[in-house]
């Protein structure tokens, strides 16, 4: 039985990777960072699943890492965990450096230390991209990050390449470009929007307050993704690669769509505009060339991005509907 080690289980990500492993008859061990209060929602329907293993520890806190995987002798480590949110890097950019910059660094020196042999994924992010330099983004194309999330998550990246090439560790990095689901943060945009749809088609609100409309992003169905991350870890050798559809869609197009699914017929009556939503620093356009993928991995997303902002707005309707 093959083992995986996953930091960040309890996320959008972790969530559904976890599942997936588990489907496949792994040994799945996953670090919760211990708090007052435990959020284990996305994660409640398989908390009592024989093959699941709950850990505490913390990327801040080296042993927390290095004894687990000491222990364990994982055959695959996916660090998923990170201090996520765009927005929120502008208002805690030293957090953001310690969780998701040299969190990785710790990771990676649990899995040198403790367990060399083990395959190494790293989760990169799109918008190490930022300020684009090419039109679609690759695995070549420049980093320009626009944000201390979109820094510090090109430090994640290149010390993952780093160890790679200096330890001989087997680790890539997933440059993921947007991917969303009903396990979403409600902090992000997407959710926010087919939260507060459907919250103003049942009249528990009356408008949706968002940033900029014009963004484009490429967004794509998380569960397609989390299957990328397994693709990777499976390869001969180690390489990164972007996954993403190759489509982009601005935030305005993702509003109406979630208003005609809810049955609003005027999304300008919906959305209300709010300057504290607004970035310091915007990153205008993300879309993604996975070409790599499909040839290499045979990847390929099987979620359009209309089907995604129903499967969200359906999921909020029913979530709202039985409060």
């Amino acid at each position: 039985m093959k083992k995986a080690f996953i930091t960040g289980i309890t996320g959008q990500d972790g969530s559904y990777l976890a599942e997936l492993l588990l489907e496949k008859e792994y040994l799945v061990y996953g670090l919760t960072r211990r708090t007052s209060t435990q959020n284990f929602a996305r994660i409640e329907h398989i908390t009592h699943h024989p093959n699941l293993k709950l850990i505490s520890g913390d990327l801040i806190d080296q042993h927390s890492l290095t004894y687990p995987i000491k222990d364990i002798q994982p055959d695959e480590v996916y660090n998923l965990a990170a201090q996520s949110f765009v927005q929120a890097s502008w208002e805690q950019p030293v957090l953001t450096g310690e969780f998701t910059a040299l969190g990785v660094t710790r990771i990676l020196e649990a899995v040198r230390l403790a367990c060399p042999t083990a395959k190494f994924y790293q989760a990169s992010s799109s918008e190490m991209f930022g300020k684009v330099t090419e039109v679609p983004q690759k695995e070549t194309t420049s980093f320009y990050p626009r944000s201390p999330y979109g820094v510090a998550k090109a430090y994640g990246h290149w010390i993952t390449v780093n160890y790679r090439e200096s330890f001989d560790i087997f680790a890539v990095s997933g440059m993921m470009f947007n991917h969303e689901s009903p396990r979403r943060g409600l902090e992000f945009v997407t959710r926010k929007i087919a939260n507060g749809v459907a919250r103003v088609k049942l009249g528990k609100q009356k408008h949706v307050e968002l940033g900029n409309l014009e963004s484009k992003r490429d967004w794509g169905y998380a569960k397609d993704y989390v299957e990328a991350m397994w693709l990777m870890l499976q390869q001969e050798k180690p390489e990164d690669f972007v996954i993403a559809t190759g489509k982009t869609h601005s935030v305005k197009e993702f509003l109406e769509l979630a208003c005609q699914v809810a049955g609003l017929k005027d999304w300008q009556a919906v959305y209300k505009h709010n300057p504290d939503f607004d970035r310091p620093a915007e990153v205008d356009l993300l879309v993604g060339d996975a070409s790599k993928a499909k040839q290499k991995l045979g990847w390929q997303p099987s979620v359009s991005f209309e089907e995604l902002v129903k499967i969200m707005v359906d999921a909020e309707l029913e979530i709202e509907s039985k409060k």
